[in-house]
């Protein structure tokens, strides 16, 4: 049973990341950072806080046995957001030597989601209780 929701979770993330990717491209076609990137893991850094504080209330140390946290935390958000292409867009940065670009993405990506992970989970905090 938790292979296959992680398998379902995974899957409609991964599509939405695509998905979405796919629209913000369309929109900002030439864009100086990786704009797709940023703003498909901070978003997806979001939605794991908001989940985490409505959900869970804390942030457990052990949740490997919970069947939603596998589902939507790993499943979901695990193939919505994306470390290795973050990781790759920034190499291609750096690699052409857009050094102000390569640090903005790098520094939004990260502290963007750090940011974004701690206001969805005080939010979802809020709604719980």
């Amino acid at each position: 049973m938790n292979i296959l929701l992680l398998s379902i979770g995974g899957g409609v993330g991964a599509i939405c990341r695509y998905l979405l990717g796919l629209a913000m491209m369309k929109k900002y076609p030439h864009p100086p950072i990786p704009i797709a990137m940023l703003f498909v893991n901070v978003t997806g850094s979001f939605g794991l806080g908001l989940f985490f504080g409505a959900y869970f209330g804390l942030i457990p140390a052990h949740v490997s046995d919970d069947r939603w946290f596998l589902g939507l935390g790993v499943g979901f958000f695990g193939a919505f957001t994306t470390f290795s292409t973050f990781s790759m867009e920034a190499m291609h940065l750096l690699r052409e030597r857009q050094n102000k670009e390569a640090f903005i993405y790098i520094t939004g990506s990260l502290i963007g989601s750090l940011i974004a992970f701690a206001f969805g989970y005080f939010l979802g905090l809020s709604i719980a209780s």
